[in-house]
């Protein structure tokens, strides 16, 4: 399936995700590190961009902004990225518990 077709999706991650599927890495210690590192790269992009959040909210407090379309913006970057990043936490940890649970 090629995410890179997904319409009116204008995000850095997804391209970074279109360009990853599409060039393969060989072997099962490569692919585990990629993969290791995209999540940690989607963990810091999260809390950068809960980051930006707090700060569009501190201005906004401080008087040094009254544009509320940006912190509304920030705010909603920063909601729908760390939804993202709960729900993987969640299915990693019931990955982990069946895993667990296999009788060897």
């Amino acid at each position: 399936m090629d995410i890179s077709s997904l319409l009116n999706v204008n995000s850095g991650a997804v391209a970074r995700a279109a360009s990853k599927a599409s060039t393969r890495v060989d072997g099962d210690d490569a692919s585990f590190e990629s993969f290791f590192r995209s999540a940690l790269d989607n963990l810091n992009e999260t809390n950068s961009l809960l980051n930006r959040s707090e700060e569009e909210e501190m201005k906004f407090a401080l008087g040094l902004s009254e544009n509320t379309h940006d912190m509304a913006i920030a705010a909603a970057k920063a909601s729908t990225a760390l939804s993202y990043t709960v729900a993987l936490r969640d299915k990693f940890m019931e990955a982990y518990k069946e895993i667990m649970q296999i009788q060897i």
